[in-house]
């Protein structure tokens, strides 16, 4: 079945020139659906240093017409009042983003909703004003257990209308597909459509490397209530003390890298057993993962991140924790789980890794990641997805 000709990605997360990785995986995706559609993406970014006022910064990305509205919400007024006025802010940033859109790009066929909730209330409006239907992906954590964050009597009620209006729901896990399900946001077509990876730009080396010592790594945004640096810093510094033939680069900024940082150095951990190399991107982000022998994450709860996805692209195995969609991909051929918390195990399961790492079929685990994250595969997907507008 042929797909909509005009995709209009509505994004709760995009890059920006804030954040450069800030919702990478959703530009990813159109991206992917560009090659088969013609795409545009309106995403809105609160800038609250600035005063009230609207910019459009519009430009043409690999083929995605991408249009961002900045909107200032730096306010003197109380805090209540404040939220008020940027959540008025909000609206109308939306408002000139799309009628923007409008004129220079034209009517959407199909809304592709990307995280919930505030944007799908705009996605619903267009639906029942005029006509557009709409797809949702979610890729928040939220939904799953011990988060604490999906809460609010009206956030709850209005996204159970959004989702049930929704032509389709796509998650990147089936775990999180059933966490929002026992949440009561039910749909007649849930699907999975993982993250996608460009598996001919993340590739392994072509000769293996030589070192005398072992190199893991690690790569998030640097928030320890979720990732659990903390924790893997106190199981390398276990480490350390049993041998000294590894080292772990750690890659990524966030709002507690400083205080991962001291803690590294309160734990003894020094260059090269530990590395902090801070925010890496493209061909030195690849480099980085080309260099490694695996790659850990120790998070406390989690869905399906796509460094996992990029690291097999690579050829590495991974340690990661049994949480949210990971056991739906992490076997005993391509890595090791372990329990969220588990230093001990974790502990174990580096110790393990350091000596036999080049064990794994490195070929193999790249395979697997062509065949679930690849571009071809993830593009079936979105058709997939979007052949539910016309049911």
């Amino acid at each position: 079945m042929k797909p909509p000709s005009k995709i209009l990605f509505l994004a709760r997360w995009y890059p920006d020139r804030y954040d450069p990785m800030m919702g990478l995986f959703i530009k990813r995706h159109a991206e992917v659906a560009a090659g088969f559609a013609d795409v545009a993406v309106l995403y809105l970014r609160a800038a609250p240093e600035k005063p009230f006022g609207f910019m459009i910064d519009h430009k043409d990305e690999n083929h995605v017409n991408t249009t961002l509205v900045y909107y200032g919400t730096k306010c003197i007024m109380p805090s209540f009042i404040s939220k008020q006025i940027a959540g008025l802010l909000f609206v109308i940033a939306f408002i000139k983003g799309y009628r923007f859109l409008l004129d220079s790009w034209g009517k959407p066929d199909i809304i592709h909703l990307n995280i919930l909730t505030r944007l799908g209330l705009f996605a619903l409006w267009l639906r029942k004003f005029y006509g557009i239907r709409y797809v949702i992906t979610e890729h928040w954590s939220r939904y799953l257990p011990n988060t604490g964050t999906y809460k609010g009597f009206f956030r709850k009620a209005f996204t159970k209308v959004i989702v049930r209006n929704a032509s389709a729901v796509s998650t990147v896990s089936e775990n999180l597909a059933k966490a929002m399900q026992s949440h009561g946001l039910f749909n007649q077509h849930y699907l999975v459509l993982p993250n996608v990876v460009d598996t001919d730009a993340y590739i392994p080396l072509p000769q293996a490397t030589t070192r005398a010592k072992k190199r893991f790594i690690h790569i998030s945004c640097f928030e320890d209530r979720s990732k659990n640096i903390s924790g893997l810093l106190r199981v390398i510094s276990k480490l350390a003390k049993i041998r000294s033939d590894f080292e772990c680069i750690m890659v990524g900024e966030g709002i507690d890298l400083e205080k991962m940082k001291s803690l590294a150095i309160q734990l003894d951990l020094n260059e090269p057993q530990i590395t902090f190399a801070g925010l890496l991107e493209n061909e030195i982000l690849i480099y980085a993962y080309q260099g490694a022998d695996f790659m850990v994450m120790f998070s406390n709860y989690e869905n399906m991140p796509v460094v996992i996805s990029e690291s097999f692209s690579c050829g590495l195995p991974v340690i990661a924790t049994s949480v949210g969609g990971i056991p739906e991909y992490i076997n005993i051929d391509n890595g090791r789980m372990v329990a969220a918390g588990d230093e001990a195990a974790l502990l174990e399961a580096i110790n393990y890794m350091v000596d036999h790492s080049s064990y794994f079929d490195k070929q193999k685990i790249r395979q697997s990641a062509v065949d679930n994250f690849g571009i071809q595969s993830v593009a079936e997907k979105l058709n997939e997805l979007y052949s539910y507008v016309k049911h």
